[in-house]
């Protein structure tokens, strides 16, 4: 109890808001969405390959969204883009539960990620502008934390609801983004979130400056590459994992589910003491550390004979997860200038390119070679963001604390 009180009263009302719904929205999406091709399977008639096309175009979507989606945040308000995916989000869930012709599902699977790419990097600025600057690596820990609270749970619900065959839990998880964003709304107007964004005051930013702005800054660039060679190498835990294991051991499925328990169980453990041990350490440390973790863990999923084995490289792997995530936020909070804080946020999901990419390179190379081969070629190339992550943190250090305001004179 006193440590709820103590987060009560270290964080903004708003910042609470927030990471409750980073766990309620986690829940929501991770009943319905996970399940999406198999939904689709039993009540369309779309081919297969048309099934994995629809389900994987809101990560193309959600690759370029984030940027434009922060940059419009930057130029009027946080509140509206937020609002304004909040509700739309709605929408494309209540319209998955109707929908049967393939361009309309493709439509709401594009719209999906295009609204998750708006709300979560703004949602993650409007928490660091209402809150101290030694407080958000922590706040940054906490957010991860309940959003794999969410994850956590909602499987277990969506299972429950019949996902598989029924259409209520893409009915469940509209209604849920709808009531997130009435109440949402009532605690920005109650706290007066127009006066903390600075109202008719704030600087008018064009999409156009701010992407002049980001294409310059060499440090992004750094940070953002190195961002894809990790996120090739943490989807590997899903798509290639299940299909070693399917292949490599009996009742691999099942091991497999297991697998994906532990990796939410040991976050929601281990997050928040891992954080309070490294927040007063440089972030880059953090994401080194984190990075050769997870190669240990991508080697061990390939070289594993044993399942307690496969636990134990879960287990180290998880950790990477935990040290790596929470600190590239902080590395991009302390980088971006002021002005631009939506549209360097929103850049961060260029990131996630390499979430399209790691199942393409895995499946491939999985058809060609072997497990141990695949995992061990994945790990040295999540190894090699260490040096763009490091070739970038050289590069701040060596700008100084005038950099972001250089960088935002130029625009």
């Amino acid at each position: 109890m006193n440590r709820i009180q103590h987060l009560l009263r270290a964080y903004h009302p708003i910042v609470i808001s927030l990471l409750v719904g980073q766990m309620i929205s986690r829940i929501a999406t991770s009943m319905s969405m996970p399940f999406l091709a198999l939904y689709l399977a039993k009540n369309t008639d779309m081919s297969a390959a048309m099934i994995g096309f629809v389900a994987g175009a809101g990560a193309l979507a959600g690759t370029f969204g984030g940027f434009i989606g922060g940059a419009l945040s930057d130029r009027y308000s946080r509140r509206l883009v937020m609002f304004v995916s909040l509700f739309a989000w709605s929408a494309v869930f209540i319209g998955f539960a109707f929908a049967k012709q393939p361009a309309l599902l493709l439509l709401l699977s594009l719209l999906n990620g295009l609204c998750r790419s708006w709300f979560d990097p703004v949602a993650q600025v409007l928490m660091g502008d209402l809150t101290e600057p030694e407080r958000r690596f922590k706040l940054y820990s906490l957010r991860y934390l309940m959003g794999n609270v969410g994850v956590a749970v909602g499987p277990l619900l969506g299972v429950y609801l019949g996902v598989g065959s029924s259409s209520v839990p893409f009915l469940v998880t509209g209604l849920i983004f709808l009531l997130y964003g009435c109440v949402l709304f009532a605690m920005m107007h109650a706290f007066g979130i127009q006066a903390i964004e600075g109202g008719a005051t704030k600087e008018k930013i064009t999409i156009g400056s701010a992407w002049a702005a980001v294409r310059r800054d060499r440090v992004l660039q750094l940070y953002t590459v190195g961002a894809i060679l990790v996120a090739i190498g943490y989807s590997q835990h899903t798509v290639t994992l299940s299909q070693h294991l399917e292949m490599s051991f009996s009742q691999g499925v099942y091991v497999f589910g297991w697998l994906m328990t532990a990796n939410a169980v040991t976050v929601i453990v281990l997050q928040m003491p891992l954080s309070r041990l490294v927040e007063k350490r440089r972030p880059i440390s953090a994401i080194h550390a984190g990075n050769i973790l997870f190669a240990l863990g991508l080697v061990g999923f390939g070289l594993s004979p044993t399942i307690p084995l496969l636990f134990v490289s879960m287990i180290c792997f998880t950790i990477g997860e935990i040290l790596n995530y929470p600190a590239g936020s902080l590395l991009l909070d302390r980088l971006a200038p002021e002005p631009l804080r939506g549209a360097y946020f929103g850049a961060q999901t260029f990131g996630n390119f390499g979430y399209f990419l790691g199942p393409l390179l895995g499946g491939w190379l999985l058809d060609r070679t072997s497990g141990p081969v695949v995992f061990t070629l994945i790990a040295v190339i999540l190894l090699s963001s260490s040096y763009f992550y490091g070739a970038g943190a050289r590069r701040q250090a060596a700008l100084g604390q005038e950099a972001p305001a250089a960088r935002a004179a130029g625009f």
